[in-house]
């Protein structure tokens, strides 16, 4: 079934307080809530739903508002439910008119919910903070048209690897799964695992490089005899063959893949999307998680530098290469056509659409540089404290999504919470402006009250 889309009734009850009596109406997050456009979303949202029989689900107001507070705040899921019991302010922008006590939803809906969504829905959200940004004089539409992109590493949720731990883990996994499913092993080696992981970080610490080899391989020889064990206990079990073979898959792999070999290899065994990237980055050579795409606008608007787009880009492309799916992407979610897209070095021997082949300017470029775009280059810089904004402050720092739907998820929420924070400070300042000059009137028009 489709969502209830919840509309203002004005009723009254005797034994619960409505919340427009009870929080103040000038606050920013009342008027940002009432500056949203809430049909819009649950249009774009209530796609993802086909009328039929079942128990209908939650409105897609106190999902999509949920996830506006979740990333603007920077808070976990677990974190979110816990204030939002105790925050009127936050009942009221998920369109509640009564406090509630409780919470009318499970904390795993907000998962089942992101990912029914997925990224082409969310992406409403993004477009939402525009809209609001524009309605609000925060930004002008003609900012939109002269954009600075640039790409960033978004890391998952996982523990730095290296060999040994990703071969003890691998180990771990499939004897706690054998465990479950009622196989006898022959040996687990949980003692004996777990003293060689010691004794490899212990060599490698010390610069013993030829014994922590040798704790490596020892490590390895458990891996491997825990696999064939595990493989000739499940042959001919069909139902054990589907429960364990993508964990001997994983396994497998880990345990065949050396330093230098071409190609995917795994970081983490519950991530295995995950990707090594490096950056150049002198405290942090090498970061593992997704590339993702992050466009603001050249001129610093009224309201702030706003995100104008978000994109994971899985399999670590050259950010040359990325224009052809950007841009199209971007100028759709924006509503205007880009006259103007600035980008560092890196952009070098783009593949942008030939529409906007002569629109890209790199750092560096000589031809076609005029004296205006060369004062315009100069503004390039300003979109990395923007990328600093967003991942340190809105959940892009550390993504505990799951999968590359998860990437790409948090990534847009990322940059739609920097914008909802944006347009936060933007209505407290214009609110306290109104308030000045509702005081200065009344001084003129009353001065001895004065």
């Amino acid at each position: 079934m489709k969502p209830r889309e919840r509309r203002e009734t004005g009723e009254q009850d005797l034994f619960r307080s409505r919340l427009d009596q009870i929080i103040n109406m000038k606050h920013e997050l009342v008027k940002l809530a009432q500056t949203i456009s809430w049909p819009a979303i649950d249009e774009r949202c209530g796609e993802a739903y086909t009328e039929g029989p079942g128990m209908p689900p939650l409105p897609t107001r106190l999902m999509a508002g949920l996830a506006i507070l979740k990333h603007t705040f920077d808070l976990s899921d677990e974190e979110l439910c816990a204030r939002w019991v105790e925050n009127p302010y936050f009942q009221y922008l998920c369109g509640e008119e009564f406090f509630l006590h409780e919470l009318p939803f499970d904390r795993s809906s907000m998962t089942r919910w992101r990912q029914r969504m997925g990224e082409e829905r969310i992406v409403a959200l993004l477009q939402e903070s525009l809209s609001v940004a524009v309605r609000s004089g925060a930004m002008a539409p003609q900012d939109t048209r002269r954009v600075i992109v640039d790409t960033t590493v978004q890391p998952k949720a996982v523990m730095f690897p290296t060999d040994a731990k990703l071969v003890h883990r691998a180990r771990q996994r499939l004897v706690g799964l054998a465990r479950k499913v009622g196989l006898d092993l022959r040996q687990s080696y949980t003692r004996v695992g777990k003293l060689a992981l010691i004794q490899h970080q212990r060599y490698a610490h010390a610069k013993q490089f030829k014994r922590a080899g040798k704790a490596l391989r020892k490590l390895k020889t458990y891996l491997g005899r825990t696999i064939r064990d595990i493989a000739r206990q499940i042959a001919g079990e069909d139902e054990l063959q589907d429960i364990f073979r993508r964990p001997l898959h994983l396994a497998g792999r880990v345990l065949e893949q050396r330093q230098n070999q071409r190609g995917k290899k795994i970081y983490s065994l519950h991530a295995p999307e995950v990707e090594c990237i490096g950056k150049g980055k002198a405290h942090a050579p090498y970061e593992f998680g997704v590339k993702v795409s992050i466009a603001t606008t050249l001129k610093r608007s009224k309201g702030g530098q706003f995100a104008l787009h978000a994109r994971a880009l899985p399999g670590n492309p050259y950010d040359g290469h990325t224009l052809a799916e950007i841009i199209p992407v971007m100028e759709k979610t924006i509503g205007n056509g880009i006259e103007r897209l600035l980008a560092d070095a890196g952009y070098r021997g783009h593949n942008a659409p030939l529409s906007h082949r002569f629109k890209v300017y790199t750092s560096g470029q000589k031809r076609r540089v005029t004296p205006a775009i060369k004062r315009e280059m100069k503004r390039r810089a300003a979109i990395e404290p923007v990328i600093g904004h967003i991942k340190n402050e809105h959940r892009m720092a550390r993504n505990h999504l799951a999968g590359t739907q998860g990437d790409a998820i948090n990534a847009v929420l990322a940059a739609a919470g920097y914008n909802f924070r944006l347009l936060l400070t933007w209505l407290r300042l214009l609110l306290r402006l109104m308030l000045e000059v509702w005081v200065a009137q009344a001084r003129v028009l009353n001065p001895a009250a004065a």
